[in-house]
């Protein structure tokens, strides 16, 4: 894909955004997708190094409540005993313990730490994708996935920072891990929805919860 197409909805309308000391940053004129120059990516190997890193433990309290944002709303929509995947879940799988404490069935799937692809074989209830949308390097191809993994009437549960304006973005801590390399919008959001014909709610600033149609249109 070239440089200046956007890896959501591969359109060639876009411009230049921002620019910082470490990259450069073009935004889709069609569904508001801000994203890094995929020559910027780093490889995967310093991708993961920079995850090793992380210490999201199962006992912090504070990153359960941060987890709990999404999961309370999510848990208030899902009938008893729906089965879920847990997308990007990383090495320490919170998200999934939480709600397999409200009674609901999890799988896991990470393409590092918990690489099953045979999790990807079924379709689910739920998906959560908590602080794992803006580590895709093709977005478009991982949102066509997850929509695909999800039946009719069931649920897609996201945690992201949303971009404001280029003002806010300039001064933006969130895009300065190197690792976070498409940024989404409420209007690039909603693009989303409208694309895989789903409801969208908001909820504060970084949780969204999108609902398949029970009856999906073709795209």
């Amino acid at each position: 894909m070239d440089n200046s197409t956007c890896p959501l909805c591969t359109s060639n309308e876009t411009n230049h955004f921002h620019r910082d000391r470490q990259r450069d940053y073009r935004r889709c004129a069609k569904c508001w997708l801000v994203f890094v120059d995929s020559s910027q990516h780093l490889s995967p190997d310093a991708e993961k190094a920079i995850y090793d890193l992380h210490q999201n433990h199962l006992n912090d309290a504070g990153y359960l409540n941060f987890l709990s944002r999404l999961a309370l709303p999510l848990t208030g929509l899902l009938p008893p005993g729906s089965e879920g995947l847990d997308y990007g879940c990383g090495p320490g799988p919170a998200m999934a313990c939480m709600l397999e404490e409200y009674g609901h069935r999890v799988k896991l799937y990470d393409p590092i730490y918990a690489n099953h692809p045979a999790h990807l074989q079924q379709q689910y209830d739920f998906i959560t994708c908590t602080e794992v949308i803006e580590h895709f390097r093709e977005p478009g191809r991982e949102f066509g996935r997850l929509f695909g993994l999800i039946r009719p009437g069931g649920w897609l549960g996201i945690m992201t920072k949303l971009v404001i304006d280029a003002d806010a973005f300039s001064r933006w801590h969130y895009k300065n891990d190197p690792t976070h390399i498409a940024f989404f919008s409420r209007p690039t959001l909603t693009w989303l929805a409208e694309h895989y014909d789903c409801a969208i709610e908001f909820i504060g600033g970084d949780v969204i919860i999108l609902q398949r149609n029970r009856h999906r249109r073709s795209n």
